[in-house]
């Protein structure tokens, strides 16, 4: 059975000089609203008056309605449907940190949990800047200084070069082709450490060790502490593999984080990283050789990118049809996380894979983001 809400339309009695002014934003060309730049380093101005649903599970977040944003609601049915036939099991829509459209397909509710495969990575960079936030290390610091000497099958004086920055931005120079464990033996030099950029689940795996031990804490419970308890979120990590934690959570949580990136590690009032220039660094290009990646969030709009199993550098943006300045945590079998800051807009996706079986980016992101363009006008 297929479950689906979009918010209704808000009876509002809007005094005169607010009404003129939503008027001239709306009708404010994309250029003029639009001001980023993803090339020139200037971050996105942090969208204003955004709205926190309550830390409690079963408190109400409010809603707002496609009419209310000059939206086309009868492309939401529309949508709804490409959402199912591509084995959807959960979509969220948020403006402004309101939901404007919240889809579930079959069983799943706004309870269920499902796993974010690699869109977890997201929460594991925040939780290394809150990390380092705290005193407790350093991005520059020698990743053996955390994890011991011979945490990898690198020469001694290789592996000394690896630093906690080359696991954030996939770097560390070891080969990929051993692709997620995390035991010494499977963590082979291939090349310097920042000088080769490969999609690498062993050595990310391992922040949350480096993070464990500089904090003198169980990832998790550093985690559920300082990030997820603090915003409201649901959700456990679970091992899977050789040492690899997923994250699985309800559909609302992955969406609460969303907002927390949006809102640029402020959650209401509370300020959960206290280190703007470390969110302002994980959302920009991490190193020159893959422009379209960061501290393991993935960025749209760069006039380049390669892509996870590859050494192939493509032309043009990861997403053609998405806002330039759209940053994404992208998991295996679709699992999306998309944050827009220019246009106030966090949506999230959970479901089964829609025919790529890609670890990251896929097809399926394109053809979402030309639906969702035309739905929004953008």
């Amino acid at each position: 059975m297929k479950r689906f809400f979009i918010a209704p339309a808000q009876r509002l009695r809007i005094p005169l000089e607010l009404a003129c002014l939503c008027l001239l934003l709306i009708t404010c060309s994309k250029s003029e609203v639009d001001t980023t730049d993803p090339d020139s380093g200037n971050p996105p101005v942090l969208p204003q008056n955004l709205y926190y649903p309550p830390l409690q599970a079963s408190g109400q977040w409010e809603t707002t309605s496609m009419e209310s944003l000059g939206w086309d609601a009868e492309l939401a049915t529309s949508l709804n449907t490409y959402l199912e036939t591509e084995g959807t099991q959960a979509f969220i829509i948020l403006k402004d940190g309101k939901i404007v459209m919240e889809s579930y397909f079959g069983d799943f509710t706004d309870s269920s949990l499902w796993y974010w495969a690699s869109a977890g990575k997201t929460l594991t960079a925040f939780t290394v800047g809150i990390a380092q936030a705290d005193g407790k290390l350093s991005l520059d610091d020698r990743t053996a200084e955390y994890l011991g000497v011979g945490w990898t099958s690198a020469p001694p004086e290789k592996e000394q070069k690896i630093r906690i920055a080359h696991q954030l931005s996939m770097t560390t120079g070891l080969d990929e082709r051993i692709f997620e464990c995390t035991l010494p033996n499977c963590l082979q030099f291939k090349a310097e450490s920042g000088t080769r950029w490969a999609y690498h689940n062993g050595p990310y795996t391992l922040l949350q060790n480096v993070v464990a031990s500089a904090v003198s804490e169980d990832f998790s419970l550093y985690f559920n502490r300082q990030l997820r308890n603090r915003i409201g979120m649901d959700g456990f990590w679970l091992a899977q593999g050789e040492g690899n934690n997923i994250y699985y959570s309800s559909a609302r949580s992955m969406a609460r984080f969303g907002l927390l990136v949006l809102s640029k590690g402020v959650w209401d009032s509370e300020v959960i990283l206290e280190d703007p220039a470390y969110i302002e660094e994980m959302v920009r290009p991490s190193q020159s050789l893959n422009k379209a990646y960061g501290y393991l969030w993935w960025l749209n709009g760069r006039d380049r990118y390669m892509a996870p199993g590859s050494q192939v550098v493509f032309s043009g943006p990861l997403i053609p049809s998405a806002p330039s300045d759209l940053i994404a945590g992208l998991g295996k079998n679709d699992q999306k996380l998309y944050v827009v800051p220019s246009q106030s807009l966090v949506i999230i996706r959970m479901g089964e894979d829609t025919g790529d079986a890609l670890v990251g980016p896929s097809s399926f992101d394109n053809a979402l983001w030309q639906r969702l363009s035309e739905m929004m006008g953008l």
